[in-house]
């Protein structure tokens, strides 16, 4: 389940609230009962090591071109990727 930041309006208590994707947003502080917004964070989420991005899309791929193909990279539709 993700995690929510949010802030009061009246007091100013920031919090966070795990939630599931379907439930609703909160719309009280559980410090004073006044009105909250959800806020904008960084995410935490990132992909490390060699895997589909940097052996596929990175600008400094190490993917090789197949053989006979008139593009840079390989595509899957490319005859000569399926080989």
């Amino acid at each position: 389940m993700p995690i929510y930041e949010y802030q009061c309006s009246d007091c100013g208590n920031q919090f966070e609230l795990r939630q599931k994707f379907s439930d609703e947003p909160a719309t009280e502080c559980p410090k004073c009962g006044g009105p909250i917004q959800k806020l904008i964070s960084q995410s935490s989420f990132a992909l490390k090591g060699s895997g589909w991005y940097t052996e596929g899309y990175a600008k400094n791929s190490t993917a090789k071109t197949p053989q006979g193909c008139p593009k840079e990279g390989s595509c899957a539709s490319c005859p000569s990727a399926a080989a």
